[in-house]
């Protein structure tokens, strides 16, 4: 600004975000292949967070248990899925993975 306060120039930062974009676009598009990959598979895939709750369910899980994905996860996998004789032993093979 001058003395009369009017504005007289201008000062702008640009930075060229082309490649991070590209590189973003295929991270997005191989996590999209990788988790179709994983719906869709010939075998049952779930997964567990570290308090042995469900945080993955593919589509052939659902398919063999009759419970959906959103019916299991968060739900305790060795408490709601195991037969109660098989736990104590399943819940080990999980304590020292």
């Amino acid at each position: 600004r001058d003395a009369e306060n009017n504005i007289v120039g201008v000062v702008g930062v640009a930075q060229d975000v082309t490649e991070a974009a590209k590189h973003d676009r295929a991270v997005a598009a191989m996590a999209n292949e990788l988790r179709l990959l994983v719906d869709t598979a010939n075998a049952p895939i779930f997964g567990i967070d570290v308090h042995g709750n469900v945080n993955e369910w593919n589509d052939k899980t659902a398919e063999i248990t009759g419970f959906s994905g959103d019916e299991a996860f968060n739900q305790p996998l060795v408490e709601t899925f195991i037969v109660p004789k098989l736990r104590p032993s399943v819940q080990e093979v999980l304590d020292n993975a």
